[in-house]
């Protein structure tokens, strides 16, 4: 069982919907911790819960976790362009046009 600060982190996460993504950081604004990315990243790490979808979280700059690669190269972003999240030439989900508002 995790802890009620990593569970309230997970049900912020189970909000985000298919094709968008929000950073560790604005998850940690959120859920009430501000300056708390990297709280956050540890949360990600943690979650053993497959309706958690973890990979729907990148950095402040719209990269993946190398985190995700333990299953294959590019994971993470392979599962973000599956639900139609857009990368730029550096490696970069859109932000502007596929980041989550948070509501």
């Amino acid at each position: 069982m995790s802890s009620p600060l990593y569970e309230r982190i997970y049900a912020l996460v189970r909000r985000i919907p298919a094709g968008r993504v929000a950073t560790y950081g604005q998850i940690a604004f959120l859920a009430g911790l501000p300056r708390g990315a990297r709280t956050v990243g540890f949360a990600m790490a943690a979650c053993r819960d497959e309706s958690v979808p973890c990979h729907r979280v990148v950095n402040r700059m719209g990269k993946t976790c190398a985190a995700f690669d333990v299953w294959g190269p590019d994971f993470q972003r392979t599962l973000l362009e599956e639900e139609g999240v857009r990368f730029d030439e550096n490696g970069r989900a859109d932000l502007d046009a596929c980041g989550w508002d948070g509501t």
